[in-house]
C-alpha cells in the first residue's frame, strides 16, 4: 500500500511558509511518501478555518515543490474544473509534469466552494454545467495530450487548436485522478476517463463507493483494476504507527491501493517524522483486496 501526503493548511508554517513547506516536502520524500497533494483553493475552507487563513495557490506552490525534490509525485487534490480553461490547466499540468521531469498527475472535479467564486468573481455555474464542464475539460486534456492538435467543439468549450508543446514527459501522459463520490456522475467519469479516484469516509462508505464504480466500469466495458482507489486517512496528531497501520489495514480490506495523510497539527514534519515515516515501510506490506 502506498502513503500519500495532503496538505490542506498552512497556518503551521507562518512565518515562512516557504521554508515550511519545502522542509515539509523534503521530509515526505525522505520518509518515503510517495506523493505530495495542495488543494485547490484561495480561501480556506470555512468548516476547517477561517477563511482569512493563509492559502496557497495549488499549481505554483507544486511548481517550487518540484524545485526542492527529486521523486515526490504532484498532485493538486483537486482542481476545480471553474478556476481555469481547460486548455490553459493541461498547459499547466505539461509545464510541471516537464518541469519536474515526469511528476506531474491531473487532479479534477466540479469545484463547490462558492464563497470564494463570489469573492474572488469567478463564475459559479449551476452543478449540472459544472459536470459537463468537467467532461469536457477532461477530454480537452486528453486531446492536448494526445497526436491530435486539431479543434476542439464542445458545448461549453471551443478550441481552434489543441496543441501542447513541449508534450507531457509522462507515458503515455500524466495520470488523471477525478475527486469525488457522486455515484451517479462522478463515479461516471472516473470509470470513463480517470486513472485514480479519492474518497472520503469510513471503510464501508469506500466500499460501497467501490461497488457503485464497478457498476459504472462494466457498463462502459473498463476494467475496474486498471483505476487505483485512494482514501484519505481520518489521523489525528495524537496518532501512533499503529494506529496508522490499523486504519490502513480497514481500507485496504475494501481493495484501497493507497491512503492519504494528511498535515496535521502544530508540527506536521514532527509527525512525518516520528509517526508516518516509520509506518510507511509497515504499509508497503499492506496487500489491498483484489477488486
Amino acid at each position: 500500500m502506498n502513503l500519500d501526503l495532503h496538505v490542506s493548511r498552512f497556518d503551521w508554517a507562518q512565518p515562512a511558509i516557504g521554508a515550511g513547506v519545502a522542509r515539509l516536502a523534503r521530509t515526505a520524500e525522505a520518509v518515503g511518501v510517495r506523493a505530495l497533494s495542495f488543494m485547490d483553493h484561495y480561501f480556506q475552507m470555512d468548516m476547517v478555518a477561517p477563511a482569512e487563513d493563509p492559502m496557497l495557490e495549488g499549481y505554483t506552490a507544486l511548481g517550487f515543490v518540484a524545485g526542492v525534490t527529486q521523486t515526490l509525485r504532484l498532485r493538486v487534490l483537486v482542481t476545480g474544473v471553474t478556476y481555469r480553461h481547460p486548455g490553459l490547466l493541461a498547459k499547466i499540468v505539461t509545464t510541471l509534469d516537464v518541469l519536474s521531469g515526469g511528476r506531474a498527475e491531473l487532479g479534477l472535479g466540479a469545484a463547490w466552494y462558492e464563497r470564494e467564486h463570489r469573492g474572488l468573481g469567478v463564475p459559479f455555474p449551476p452543478l449540472a454545467e459544472r459536470f459537463e464542464r468537467l467532461e469536457e475539460a477532461l477530454q480537452i486534456c486528453l486531446q492536448m495530450w494526445s497526436d491530435d492538435n486539431g479543434p476542439f467543439e464542445g458545448k461549453h468549450y471551443r478550441l481552434a487548436a489543441t496543441l501542447c508543446s513541449p508534450p507531457p514527459v509522462s507515458r503515455p501522459r500524466p495520470r488523471i485522478m477525478i475527486g469525488g463520490g457522486g455515484e451517479r456522475k462522478t463515479l461516471r467519469l472516473v470509470a470513463q476517463y480517470s486513472d485514480a479516484c479519492n474518497f472520503f469516509g469510513e471503510p464501508q462508505q469506500v466500499a460501497h463507493k467501490i461497488d457503485v464504480l464497478r457498476r459504472h466500469c462494466d457498463s462502459v466495458k473498463r476494467d475496474i483494476r486498471e483505476i487505483e482507489i485512494t482514501a484519505i486517512l481520518r489521523g489525528t496528531p495524537d496518532w501512533t504507527g499503529d494506529d496508522v497501520l490499523r486504519s490502513a489495514e480497514a481500507y485496504g480490506a475494501v481493495g484501497v491501493a493507497t491512503v492519504m495523510a494528511g498535515a496535521v497539527g502544530p508540527d506536521p514534519v514532527a509527525v512525518l517524522e516520528t509517526v508516518y515515516g516509520p509506518a510507511v515501510p509497515r504499509l508497503a506490506a499492506v496487500r489491498p483486496r483484489a477488486l
